[in-house]
């Protein structure tokens, strides 16, 4: 007998609680929204309304839309915007805090799993400085596009529920118009969250934000004394096993402050991000990025770079000789995960010692003969090598390559087809590339958000092989200039 699944909520019917804004203004500022007027609804993901049991439905109503542009609240929210510090560029930034993002309360879906919704985009806020607390349309639907599409891809990320925008000016670099994405997440704690109270000196505050952390994300951690020390465990091998993922699918994301990363091990923050085309091991997707600080093979030690920064801020919770013993631990995940990733990516079940050998030499193929990082990789399931070697260039390497690997996969005890089926299953067809992203914001600029709305529904499904995807299935024309982005995107 199947059972139905419950309905879903109304809007109405959401309960909303505030455990964040209950740690009190210390941590946070209550702040609400300055709203966008006559918004329109570009977009909605029906697949993030789940999450909170909201039905597609309950996204196109009015009401919805007026919470979507921060023009109202629903019964129970209480608005605030964070407080958190962060290393930038490697260079401690002091005080930060959400500049332009208002979280409005929590929900707890009845799988029991907390929700955070937060507007970005949403008005000056305590910490905006001299910004003016806006987003504009273009940066909003890179962020709302890239964050579904994560999801879609199997990697950890803050979620998309909406986005709204407005003929409210903005000024970038030109004059642009106003927008807001809502966003999902169990909690936006980051790394910098920590930073902030420990380099002002303030042990009691960083002690109450890890016992929060702990008490309600990672359980497991215990209580006793050594729970610090466990979560810390905990971040590390989240965090490592994250940067694994964006480098197993090409993910560039162009600003990894300490401020952008998730407390969690979430994709957080989609600013000057990018996928990979033609693979180059040092591409910048950052042209703020003037040292490559943030280059795509940099990524994994960044990553642990960025958890120094964190076992610095808790320091006071957590003996040094302790959390150095911990940190030793970080290289070791990132490989065995990313080992693990390649081997899937490549189709092998079983383990063998020179797989990751085998692997490294691909990606050197890859480098040498500029292939597109995302259609080589897809072309590994097929039979028909000749496509292959045409990409990897017709040389002694690439043949001696695919040698190699056909005998690797003569050890395979899988049938063809199945390990093929697994192999797509993990090698994307389409990813977000800039220029599609450039193509959905030209139209939505345009007042046209249906283009925009149909990559959406494709990028949900990166892995199918159907017209509705295979049309994104295209690098950016030749000849065209490149999509430039800086951390205003």
């Amino acid at each position: 007998m199947t059972v139905a699944a419950p309905p879903g909520l109304t809007l109405e019917e959401l309960q909303f609680t505030n455990a964040f804004a209950a740690l009190g203004e210390r941590f946070s500022e209550p702040r609400r929204p300055s709203g966008l007027d006559g918004a329109r609804l570009v977009a909605v993901s029906p697949a993030a309304g789940a999450l909170i049991d909201l039905p597609g439905g309950e996204l196109e109503r009015p009401e919805f839309v007026r919470v979507a542009s921060g023009t109202a609240l629903l019964r129970g929210m209480e608005p605030v915007a964070a407080l958190y510090g962060g290393h930038q560029f490697g260079v401690w930034a002091g005080q930060l805090g959400d500049g332009r993002a208002i979280t409005l309360g929590e929900v707890t879906n009845r799988r029991g799993e907390p929700w955070e919704i937060q507007l970005k985009g949403a008005g000056q806020t305590a910490f905006s400085r001299f910004a003016d607390g806006r987003a504009v349309l273009r940066s909003t639907i890179r962020e709302f596009l890239a964050s579904e599409a994560m999801d879609a891809l199997g990697i950890p990320t803050t979620r998309a529920l909406a986005m709204t925008a407005s003929d409210e000016p903005v000024l970038r670099e030109s004059i642009e118009t106003a927008a807001i994405v809502v966003r999902l997440a169990p909690t936006f704690v980051r790394f910098g969250s920590f930073e902030i109270f420990a380099a002002r000196g303030e042990a009691d505050a960083v002690r109450r934000l890890a016992d929060y952390t702990i008490d309600r994300f990672y359980p497991e951690c215990g209580a006793g004394d050594d729970r610090y020390a466990q979560f810390f465990q905990a971040v590390l091998l989240r965090t490592a096993r994250l940067m694994a993922a964006w480098q197993s699918v090409g993910f560039m994301h162009g600003v990894m402050n300490t401020d952008n990363f998730s407390i969690l091990g979430l994709t957080l923050d989609y600013g000057p991000y990018g996928f990979m085309e033609a693979y180059e091991p040092g591409h910048i997707c950052n042209h703020s990025d003037h040292g490559g600080r943030y280059a795509f093979d940099r990524q994994p030690g960044i990553g642990l770079w960025n958890v120094y920064a964190l076992a610095n801020a808790l320091a006071g919770l957590v003996a040094p000789e302790r959390l150095e013993s911990i940190i030793e631990s970080y290289v070791p995940a990132y490989r065995e995960a990313f080992l693990s990733r390649t081997r899937a990516k490549l189709g092998f079940a079983l383990e063998e010692p020179g797989d990751d050998e085998l692997g490294a030499e691909f990606r050197a193929l890859l480098e040498t003969a500029q292939a597109d990082f995302t259609r080589t990789f897809r072309m590994l399931a097929d039979r028909d090598r000749a496509p292959l070697l045409q990409t990897l260039g017709a040389g002694a390497g690439a043949s001696a390559w695919i040698e190699r690997y056909e005998r690797r996969l003569e050890r395979e005890t899988r049938p063809a087809a199945e390990r093929a089926a697994a192999m797509n299953a993990v090698n994307p067809r389409i990813v977000l590339r800039n220029h599609l992203a450039q193509e959905a914001i030209a139209a939505a600029e345009r007042g046209d958000d249906e283009p925009l709305r149909r990559l959406l529904a494709a990028l949900r499904r990166p892995y199918a092989d159907d017209p509705a995807v295979a049309a994104y299935d295209r690098p950016a024309p030749a000849g065209n200039p490149p999509v430039v982005v800086s951390c205003s995107s």
